[in-house]
């Protein structure tokens, strides 16, 4: 049956007295799929992940703003990854969706492993963009890392521009341009708990019991999360491929989507029988 709903249909959820603004696409053809969780990069709003009903149209995708982060209030207490895990779990409880697909990009890459974890009795599939181990990650260039931690790349869109490059190592083209726009600063306190809470963190110590199959997707030229940090993740997870963009940077999602997307889509449509079950 085909979607009538916008696309994506936005609420705002409590999950335990945390609201959460989140985004669900229908599948625009109902082909029993598995459904995508997208978990996206830190400071990144909803309105970035546009692009997500159109690269995936077979199936259902569920992504949602962390609290600080586009119109998700912040909460009052920082917070740690097996919370925010648990806060996505209970948003697919929600929804009525057991086994999904799990997607995360840079700093949603790491939060898509503590997801993968901490419930894979109900995760198919894990691909993993752009991100690392955590605190063991191979760092990237201080230029760039530097200029993450400045507040323009929020609000002045020129700034944006002009450092696009160096920032991310993609090409300004019209589709980071159209990424610019839809840029809204994150609340201070919400980006703040956003870098805490993976202090310390390592995917590394479980990251052998992720036995379903991982894709792990990194651009060569990507100045914030080196290459080698896809190598890394990829001799750690028991059942992985790793798939390099060449000359794609950070946002090779954005820049190169029709590229990346295709790469997903195969991945996802390989045969693969459901390993869940094993632990909760």
């Amino acid at each position: 049956m085909a979607a009538t709903e916008p696309r994506p249909r936005i609420t705002m959820q409590d999950i335990d007295g945390v609201m959460l603004r989140t985004a669900f696409w229908a599948a625009r053809q109902d082909e029993g799929k598995r459904p995508l969780l997208f978990f996206n990069g830190i400071g990144a709003n909803l309105e970035l992940t546009h692009a997500l009903g159109d690269m995936f149209p077979d199936r259902d995708i569920i992504t949602f703003d962390v609290p600080g982060v586009g119109m998700s209030p912040v909460t009052q207490w920082p917070y740690r990854p097996w919370m925010l895990a648990r806060w996505a779990r209970k948003l697919l409880d929600q929804f009525g969706i057991d086994e999904v697909d799990v997607m995360g990009v840079s700093w949603g890459g790491a939060l898509a492993q503590q997801f993968a974890f901490q419930y894979r009795n109900r995760v198919g599939k894990l691909i993993l963009c752009a991100t690392t181990a955590g605190m063991t990650m191979v760092p990237g260039k201080p230029k760039s890392l530097s200029k993450m931690m400045d507040a323009r790349r929020y609000t002045d869109p020129n700034y944006m521009r002009d450092n696009f490059a160096t920032l991310y190592g993609d090409e300004a083209n019209a589709q980071a341009g159209e990424h610019i726009t839809r840029l809204m600063p994150p609340d201070p306190k919400g980006y703040v708990f956003q870098l805490l809470a993976f202090i310390g963190w390592s995917s590394l110590p479980f990251i052998r019991f992720l036995r379903m199959p991982a894709l792990v997707m990194m651009g060569d030229n990507d100045s914030i999360v080196p290459v080698a940090n896809g190598h890394i993740l990829k001799v750690a997870l028991p059942n992985s491929r790793l798939h390099i963009v060449e000359g794609g940077g950070h946002l090779f999602l954005v820049t190169r989507a029709d590229e990346t997307a295709s790469v997903i889509r195969g991945f996802l449509e390989e045969p693969h029988e459901f390993q869940g079950k094993e632990a909760a």
